[in-house]
């Protein structure tokens, strides 16, 4: 038998063509909801990605070819990280967006001190917003989400080569301005619950200057209470479709930062 001969362009072909995938696909498992959260532990996640790389290998093509510890090299890595930050970073403003409404309808309705930790992510929130991210976590599982954004990321590999060039100036741009897609939809998704709760407040208001002998502080924060959370009861009849338009804008934006 003749031995085979390996060099080092083929050694190098081979480690840079499951090695960069495995960044792009490890540094979006990191980071995306539910599975990228405290409560998925880190070998899991590993594991998952390297699962994941396994599979998604055979269907790459050929990845440049530069030497290991070249300025290339270096540049191709960060890209592959950057893309996958980038990606599982839109995923992520589409959970934080509901966190962010919670938050400003709580504030409003006078539950801002009622907080409790976060499991996922390590932080306090108000019960509001943990009532909703737990509302959203399960209507995303039961619409197979968590498979349609694998989907949508695993494209990236054929529409995002591996190569030197990834995001560019463009694409980050993109993921600069998302920040206030999250702070827009949070708005016009809390706006019914923080416009009834406000009509309430200037009614208090308007019977305090005709009675200035109540008490608004006995009075006005049981009721403003009680009138934020029948708006809640509302607004829950509603909340399945704007999660389905708010996620279909999230995989669109998704597909957009592969330049589709």
């Amino acid at each position: 038998m003749v031995p085979l001969a390996l060099g080092a362009d083929q050694i190098g072909q081979w480690v840079g063509q499951h090695l960069w995938p495995l960044f792009r696909i490890a540094s979006f498992m990191m980071v995306i909801p539910f599975i990228g959260t405290q409560l998925v532990p880190m070998r899991v996640r590993l594991g998952l990605a390297l699962l994941m790389t396994v599979l998604v290998v055979p269907l790459i093509g050929d990845v440049p070819r530069v030497d290991a510890l070249s300025a290339d090299a270096v540049v191709i890595t960060l890209q592959q990280v950057l893309i996958g930050v980038g990606m599982g970073f839109a995923l992520t403003a589409l959970f934080q967006l509901f966190v962010v409404a919670g938050q400003m309808i709580a504030m409003q309705m006078g539950l801002g001190f009622a907080s409790m930790n976060d499991p996922a992510n390590g932080v306090t929130v108000p019960v509001l917003s943990q009532l909703y991210t737990v509302s959203i976590t399960l209507l995303y599982l039961a619409m197979n989400g968590h498979l349609v954004a694998f989907e949508v990321f695993l494209e990236s590999f054929r529409t995002l080569p591996i190569g030197l060039e990834g995001l560019g100036q463009a694409g980050v741009w993109q993921l600069a301005h998302r920040i206030s897609w999250v702070f827009v939809s949070a708005m016009l998704l809390a706006l019914p619950a923080v416009t009834a709760v406000l009509i309430v407040t200037i009614s208090f208001g308007v019977m305090t200057r005709a009675a200035p002998q109540m008490n608004i502080f006995a009075l006005g924060f049981p009721i403003a209470l009680m009138f934020g959370l029948f708006a809640i009861w509302v607004l829950e009849s509603n909340f399945a479709p704007h999660f389905q338009q708010y996620t279909e804008e999230t995989f669109e934006f998704m597909r957009q930062l592969q330049g589709r």
